[in-house]
């Protein structure tokens, strides 16, 4: 990452200092805050942060203002992380944001209660990772649709690609399905080859894999 530190965006003054200082006490630098999104804009374009946590909603209309700004974030600054807050779990705003490549967040509010969590995604996005809020996951998961493109996937391999699109790594896979890193990465491969995803570079298809986990909702 070309910057350092987190910029913080939220209208809710409580909660956005409540979020620098449990970061701060993480060890982790936040360098700005803003209350909407044009400040937003202009403290990433001003301090380049590393990483940017923006609500999506933000003033004047309170709707996708936080949204729209990531991104403009990642069409100007495509070195930012980005990690979106969310007070529901709206599966098409996760695969906007999931488009952009690598380094992207979609976390619902309530996760920040959990604060080794929380971290540990801030952690997870800021060094590369996708990451979607478990909670919306499973959610997708636990839904059937006829034509499910996922059909083709053996009941361990949704297992493996729901933790894909929460943002895990082979090792974090295997750690959370008690499986040696090789059999993850066996079922990996598999999972990409069955969903006949393009040949391009590894990371850029698992994001791919991850998005058509999402459409199958």
């Amino acid at each position: 990452m070309a910057g350092t530190g987190v910029v913080l965006a939220d209208d809710d003054v409580l909660l956005r200092e409540g979020l620098a200082s449990l970061l701060q006490r993480s060890g982790m630098d936040v360098v700005g805050q803003a209350g909407d999104a044009g400040q937003l804009l202009t403290l990433v374009r001003d301090l380049r942060p590393a990483l940017v946590i923006v609500d999506i909603r933000m003033p004047p209309t309170n709707t996708v203002e936080g949204l729209q700004a990531a991104a403009q974030i990642r069409a100007q600054h495509p070195e930012v992380a980005i990690l979106v807050l969310s007070a529901h779990a709206e599966a098409e705003h996760a695969m906007r944001l999931l488009a952009g490549g690598g380094a992207i967040g979609y976390l619902l509010k309530s996760r920040v209660t959990d604060v080794a969590e929380f971290v540990d995604t801030v952690r997870r996005v800021a060094k590369g990772a996708s990451v979607v809020d478990p909670a919306l996951v499973q959610e997708l998961v636990s839904a059937r649709h006829r034509n499910d493109p996922l059909d083709v996937l053996s009941d361990r391999e949704r297992e493996v690609l729901s933790l894909m699109a929460e943002g895990r790594s082979n090792a974090g896979i295997a750690h959370r399905l008690w499986v040696t890193e090789g059999t993850v990465e066996k079922h990996v491969r598999s999972i990409l080859s069955k969903l006949d995803l393009a040949e391009t570079g590894e990371d850029h298809r698992r994001v791919l894999a991850v998005l058509k986990f999402l459409q199958a909702r």
